[in-house]
């Protein structure tokens, strides 16, 4: 065995003393992480198997979590800061339980996502209540619709925060200008503060989609798969997340599944920087255009 710093930088070496050891053997160098491993499913073998039904249900779960969160996070924001009385007490009680409600671990959103969108709302979440399932005597809610609307809830608070932020540092004389020629509130939070407060908004919800791409507990208490070879093809289809899966080779005993997992981990964190690189384009784009 080598160690990996030297199977990166000097794998001719490396061939070379393989080859003088094993002089009859086929010596050649595996490569884990390929096309083939992004573009293959899950399989028993691990030579064979792939991350493309957990990227895309980790695309499809990420999906659904920003629809139901990034409305419902920024107009609460909107509301707070614009609307709401900010000395009140009903404002402070609410505010503080979004703050708190920030700092819940990740695994109690997945017990509140079990009891309601797996259980209470189990009709809607399986599709059943909308005629798109084939066999509505085994369709249950552990789907993609109820893993969205769990993570939904679990970056809901860092979004509502994140947004009240930005908000909060839209100068104030530019609500007054607005005001003086005659603009609405809404006018004015629709036409002048949202498009100031924009980049701010959109970096924080990047961040805090990056953080729900992460998360395990909460989809492993809901049901998420751990073994699925096929691609998720809708909102109330079974699935897996490259988390899971990520956690499932490494329990395995053989070595190869370890090796395949580091593969995963490498693919996770490529998408993880691609989501920060996101934020920074936009936050740059939009900042420019302010």
């Amino acid at each position: 065995m080598w160690p990996l710093s030297e199977s990166l930088f000097n794998r001719q070496d490396i061939f070379s003393e393989a080859v003088r050891e094993f002089p009859s053997a086929d010596v050649k160098f595996i490569s884990w992480l390929d096309q083939q491993f992004v573009s293959t499913p899950q399989s028993n073998t691990p030579e064979e198997a792939g991350v493309r039904t957990a990227v895309l249900g980790s695309l499809w779960v990420i999906g659904v979590t920003i629809l139901f969160s990034f409305p419902l996070g920024v107009g609460a924001a909107i509301y707070l800061e614009e609307y709401a009385n900010a000395g009140g007490r009903i404002n402070r009680i609410i505010q503080t339980n979004i703050n708190n409600l920030a700092g819940v671990p990740s695994i109690i959103y997945g017990m509140l996502g079990l009891a309601i969108f797996v259980r209470v709302l189990e009709t809607i979440t399986s599709g059943t209540l909308f005629g798109v399932v084939d066999d509505p005597t085994t369709a249950n809610g552990r789907t993609i619709l109820s893993a969205g609307l769990t993570l939904g809830l679990l970056i809901l608070p860092i979004i509502i925060i994140n947004a009240q932020e930005a908000i909060k540092a839209v100068p104030h004389s530019l609500r007054q200008a607005a005001f003086g020629l005659g603009a609405t509130r809404w006018q004015t939070v629709w036409n002048h503060v949202l498009p100031s407060a924009l980049p701010g908004i959109l970096t924080g919800t990047i961040l805090a989609v990056s953080r729900a791409i992460g998360e395990t507990a909460p989809l492993v208490v809901i049901g998420a798969s751990t073994f699925i070879t096929f691609d998720p093809e809708g909102p109330f289809s079974k699935f897996t997340v490259l988390p899971i899966q990520i956690y499932q080779w490494t329990s395995r005993p053989q070595g190869e599944f370890h090796n395949i997992a580091a593969a995963a981990i490498i693919v996770l964190l490529i998408l993880l920087l691609s989501l920060n690189a996101t934020a920074v384009i936009l936050r740059n784009r939009f900042t420019q255009r302010i």
